[in-house]
């Protein structure tokens, strides 16, 4: 937090080491929220790319009161949402399209595993209505509370609370019918 805050103002105040710090300490956890929301690796490292371009553009007029991980994932979030509402008045993605995230990790094996346990939940995410996706995508994966996903989308808590609900109800039931099979 104390960390955020020096590089906020060193941002503010011109140095351009403090957005590439920005940039290297939340590119990760950005693109994992923004890969759920979207399901779709592309898409998302261009939402992240956007929202840090409008970032890098926005240092003269920034006013920042709170947390800046919370601030980015909101942005990665409305850009997200904006996106799905352009990709929906275009056409509809068909989920074979759909790319799978990949992992690093040592044993051939075990990336194998973990890439069709990524396939069957991408799958079941995209099946999930987007408002119910977005909540539980910003809960778990972004850390937020239901108070601050309800303040960026402008509904009420309980309305968040229920969105969450539903979603992580239709994702036991579609992964319990994924392993029945």
């Amino acid at each position: 937090m104390v960390e955020d805050k020096l590089l906020i103002w060193k941002f503010k105040s011109g140095h351009k080491a403090a957005l590439a710090r920005i940039y290297e300490k939340y590119k990760i956890d950005l693109l994992r929220i923004a890969t759920g929301l979207m399901n779709e690796t592309s898409a998302a490292e261009d939402i992240v790319h956007d929202v840090f371009v409008m970032f890098a553009q926005s240092s003269d007029r920034l006013r920042l009161s709170g947390n800046l991980k919370g601030y980015l994932v909101t942005c990665v979030a409305n850009h997200a949402r904006n996106n799905k509402r352009a990709q929906q008045r275009r056409q509809t993605v068909c989920l074979d399209e759909v790319e799978p995230v990949m992992l690093d990790t040592d044993k051939p094996e075990r990336w194998i595993i973990r890439n069709e346990e990524l396939d069957v939940l991408n799958n079941a995410m995209a099946q999930l209505p987007y408002p119910q996706r977005e909540a539980v995508v910003l809960h778990v994966q972004g850390g937020m509370t239901f108070k601050a996903i309800a303040r960026s989308q402008s509904v009420s808590i309980n309305t968040v609370q229920s969105r969450y609900r539903y979603g992580l109800d239709k994702l036991r039931s579609l992964l319990n019918s994924e392993v029945e099979k």
